[in-house]
């Protein structure tokens, strides 16, 4: 079955919605990458300061892959930590790096065992 993994990045309020805007503009760049299943940015509604970025793989390999090539590429020189990219680095490549909006990151690795999908209505 798939692995998945999370980066959960640390985000001060002030870097949130530089953060989310940061995603939004990564053009779809994991979604062609061979073994990718899944991606979602998880923005917390309380008691923590954490975004979580779940990306789903075919395999660790794949993954492994994707963190050597276009993540690498995406994120020379800057972001932030793994698991389906930061959003920490970004901008265009010309000139000087932004801030990052992530204060910490943390990447989790975990194995699919079980899974379930609704059961169709009807």
């Amino acid at each position: 079955m798939s692995i998945v993994k999370i980066n959960a990045l640390t985000v001060p309020a002030e870097q949130r919605e530089v953060l989310e805007q940061r995603f939004a503009s990564r053009a779809g760049t994991v979604e062609g990458s061979d073994g990718f299943e899944w991606f979602e940015l998880l923005r917390p509604v309380e008691g923590t300061d954490q975004y979580l970025v779940y990306t789903r793989w075919r395999s660790e390999e794949d993954f492994q892959a994707w963190m050597e090539g276009p993540m690498k590429a995406a994120h020379q020189g800057g972001g932030a930590g793994a698991g389906g990219g930061s959003g920490a680095g970004g901008g265009s490549g010309a000139g000087e790096r932004p801030k990052p909006a992530a204060s910490g990151s943390t990447v989790w690795s975990f194995e699919v065992v079980q899974q379930a999908a609704p059961k169709p209505q009807g």
